[in-house]
């Protein structure tokens, strides 16, 4: 998303939900995030009703007589990892921490990336003065324990300057507008600019946004928990399955193509959404 195209306006409630029923992306990415979502949540009801095996478990019958991963079976749907665990199901699971994760991350990311993109574009040619000294460094001195928690506050702080870069040329292409002018003219303060100008005009935009970045935080948790500093042991992540497949590839090659496939499938779904939303909110960059 280039920082020189204008902001775009928010079209009314009719045109703006007519347009996403009709587009093709926000349809196919919206199902496709449906069923993710539905997995996530209703996963511990299918292990508890017997339909999907637990996650965890160990089963004798998961490994062979040589002790390597057996394929797909009637009682393994796609086969079992290294330990004798069903992948399918640890699978199913991943989704839970992936999107746990990537959409807390993102909404980090975008809370900390749109209160500062729109005070500096706001305050565009006055400084605001800082010395060092009256800073809270304290606020750092905390030690963060690997956890989902943890995770997605190093996502969100890792994400948060780009955000910062777009949100203040978007702030800074709105402030030209006449009625922007207009309202300073008259005494407008800054905080009745934000609210009452600024943000609305901006809105679509970081709707379009948080769609996109939520795809890119889904696949920076997935590559550090492959990296082994993701969510810790037994919460099954895509990343660590990945990981853990990989030794066994040449024989087993459901361990490393059913995780792969989940973090495509769930970074292509938000992908397709967040281009949709830009079509519907900003025609003319459509195509």
């Amino acid at each position: 998303m280039s920082n020189q195209n204008p902001a775009i306006s928010l079209p009314d409630s009719k045109g703006w939900l007519g347009g996403l029923l009709r587009n093709r992306l926000v349809l196919v990415g919206g199902c496709l995030l449906v069923l993710l979502g539905l997995a996530a949540l209703t996963a511990p009801v299918w292990v508890k009703a017997g339909l999907l095996l637990d996650p965890a478990q160990q089963f004798p019958t998961g490994l062979d007589e040589d002790g390597m991963p057996v394929k797909a079976s009637g009682q393994f749907l796609v086969g079992t990892d290294n330990l004798g665990r069903d992948v399918f199901s640890r699978a199913v699971h991943g989704t839970r921490v992936s999107l746990t994760v990537g959409v807390a991350g993102m909404l980090t990311a975008m809370l900390i990336g749109v209160v500062v993109g729109v005070v500096a574009g706001v305050m565009d040619g006055r400084t605001l003065h800082l010395h060092p000294s009256s800073l809270p460094w304290h606020w750092l001195d905390v030690k963060l324990e690997r956890g989902m928690v943890s995770l997605f506050l190093i996502i969100g702080f890792v994400c948060w300057p780009g955000m910062v870069r777009v949100i203040r040329a978007q702030v800074l292409s709105v402030k030209e507008r006449e009625f922007i002018m207009a309202s300073r003219a008259l005494g407008a303060s800054d905080a009745r600019l934000i609210f009452g100008h600024v943000l609305p005009n901006i809105l679509p935009t970081i709707i379009v946004m948080a769609a996109m970045l939520t795809a890119n935080t889904i696949m920076l948790e997935a590559g550090l928990s492959y990296l082994g500093i993701g969510v810790p042991a037994p919460a099954p992540t895509w990343g660590a399955m990945i990981t853990d497949g990989q030794p066994y590839f040449i024989t087993a090659p459901h361990l490393v193509i059913v995780p792969g496939l989940a973090i495509v499938v769930t970074v292509l779904a938000f992908n397709l959404i967040g281009q949709g939303l830009q079509e519907v909110l900003d025609p003319k960059r459509k195509g």
